[in-house]
This record gives structure tokens, C-alpha cells and sequence, in this order.
């Protein structure tokens, strides 16, 4: 069993995320998540090796053929149309499955959609891959740039694709995708709160929301058991309050597992929507 979580580089136009979500045939949709100013959508679906691969392909060729990357603008970072692709194994399903899957979706793209993939986490050939941040430094317009340069060269493929863009493709354990908004159009704060809450198994960003003037702590959790979201939002809480701004509420972008729960976790964490359908069992 894999559980894969797939970001492509829409969030705005209605119809084409459906399009994109629709063209999974392989494995049932378990949740998605858009955000118009992420201009972003992250899906969820888990199934058997085979199945997951099948549907990753399946969207990916579906976002790259319908998004061009050349004319995308969004808060989050990115590389590409389809941006990252990573495989998490369930209950006692082995890390190698998943570099596994990683490694054969990478060679699908490329060689049905001439796609270069850069693959992370477990699945790294470079030691400095591990970390996804790394891989997609600068995002796209900086790749374009460095593309030639030897550090800069893509795992499977020799070329950016013209209109996709490249894919990040990993394989890792469970992330909590995390959102914290502030009342506050100030994006140095959110800049400032983001940086003295990174640490051990915390990755965080400061971003600007067009959309409603105000600014969002971007948060992923890569290891929850060392910190726990209650902990990372009792963090923002603190910083937030020593910079004398308001929490407006949290989101939660994608499923989180059974053990991340808490109890009176809707209310503490000032969460906008939550229900059991979030939790992976």
C-alpha cells in the first residue's frame, strides 16, 4: 500500500481542476485542496504499488498537458505544471516501495512526455536532494537559468520540457501540510513567525494572500512525533502574539494520520473545516 500526494500548479480555474482530478482512473480520490492564491490543487489517493503508480501517471500527463507552466503565477514555489509527486508507504509497506514508484513514474514521464524529473527525499540519487526546499530552489525561472549547470541537471532526462516544466518526484514518510493565517497584510512577519518556528522536522514559509490582503504561515510537518501540530501551533500562537497580530484560523492541505489527532484539535488549532474524512485510518 502507497499513499501518493501529487501538486499541480492550478488553483483558480474550476473546470481544469476538475479535468485534471477527473482523468484519475486507477485509484479513488481520497481529498483535494485548492488555493487560488497558492494557485496550487494537492490530491490524495492511496492504493496498491501498481494502482498508485498508474494513477500518478495518469494526472500528471493530464497536468502537463493542460497547464502551460510559462504563464503560472502563485505564492507557492514550483518547478513545474504537475510541481511534486510524492509516494508514502502505509502500515508496513517498505520505504524501498516507494522509491520504487518514484523511480518508475520518473521514467514514464520522461519517456512518454519527455518530462525531467528531479527525484527527493528517499529516493535522492545527490545527497543534497533529500530535501525538497533544495530541489526546488529558486523555482522555475532559476532552473531555466542554471539548467546547464552540472548541479542543476535532472535525474531522468536531459531537457526542460517546453511548456511542463520539470517534476520533483520522492518518496518519503508522512508530511502534515499546515496553514496558519494572520491578520496582517505584513509579509515580513509572516516571514519572521516562519523562521523562528523552523526547526526539526518543521518547514515553513511566509506568504502573501492576493486574494484577501492579508499573509499565512505555510507550515510542513515532516516528522509530527517530534513535533506535534498542537506544538507548532502553540509556536505561532506565541510569535504571533510577541508581534502583536492575530490568528485568523488554520488549514489543514490534505489527510493527516489517525495518531496526529487530538482531542478538541478542531477548536485549539482554530481550524476553518475539519472532518473525519481528513484522517487517514
Amino acid at each position: 500500500m502507497l499513499e501518493c500526494v501529487p501538486n499541480f500548479s492550478e488553483g483558480r480555474d474550476s473546470d481544469l481542476i476538475d479535468q485534471i482530478i477527473l482523468s484519475v482512473k486507477a485509484c479513488p480520490i481520497l481529498d483535494f485542496h485548492s488555493d487560488p492564491d497558492h494557485n496550487r490543487t494537492v490530491v490524495t489517493f492511496a492504493g496498491d504499488d501498481e494502482k498508485v503508480i498508474q494513477a500518478a501517471y495518469e494526472l500528471s500527463t493530464a497536468a502537463l498537458e493542460l497547464i502551460d507552466i510559462n504563464k503560472h503565477a502563485g505564492a507557492h514555489p514550483f518547478l513545474g505544471s504537475v510541481d511534486v509527486v510524492p509516494f508514502i508507504p502505509l502500515k508496513n509497506t517498505p520505504m524501498k516501495n516507494a522509491v520504487t514508484a518514484a523511480n518508475t513514474l520518473g521514467e514514464m514521464l520522461w519517456k512518454e512526455h519527455a518530462l525531467p524529473a528531479y527525484l527527493y527525499g528517499h529516493a535522492a540519487k545527490i545527497s543534497e536532494r533529500v530535501d525538497l526546499p533544495y530541489v526546488r530552489k529558486g523555482g522555475l525561472k532559476v532552473l531555466k537559468n542554471e539548467f546547464s549547470s552540472k548541479h542543476r541537471q535532472p535525474d531522468i532526462g536531459d531537457k526542460l520540457h517546453p511548456y511542463a516544466g520539470a517534476i520533483a518526484i520522492g518518496a518519503r514518510d508522512f508530511l502534515i501540510a499546515f496553514n496558519v493565517n494572520l491578520k496582517t497584510p505584513d509579509i515580513d512577519i509572516a516571514r519572521l513567525i516562519a523562521k523562528n518556528i523552523r526547526g526539526e522536522g518543521v518547514r515553513a514559509l511566509g506568504l502573501y494572500l492576493e486574494s484577501r490582503k492579508i499573509t499565512q504561515v505555510s507550515i510542513n510537518l515532516t516528522d509530527h512525533k517530534k513535533t506535534s501540530l498542537k506544538d507548532v501551533f502553540g509556536s505561532v500562537k506565541k510569535w504571533a502574539k510577541e508581534e502583536k497580530v492575530e490568528i485568523l484560523e488554520s488549514e489543514l492541505v490534505g489527510m493527516l494520520p489517525k495518531e496526529a489527532v487530538f482531542d478538541g484539535m478542531k477548536e485549539y488549532l482554530q481550524l476553518n473545516s475539519f472532518s473525519s474524512k481528513k484522517i487517514l485510518k
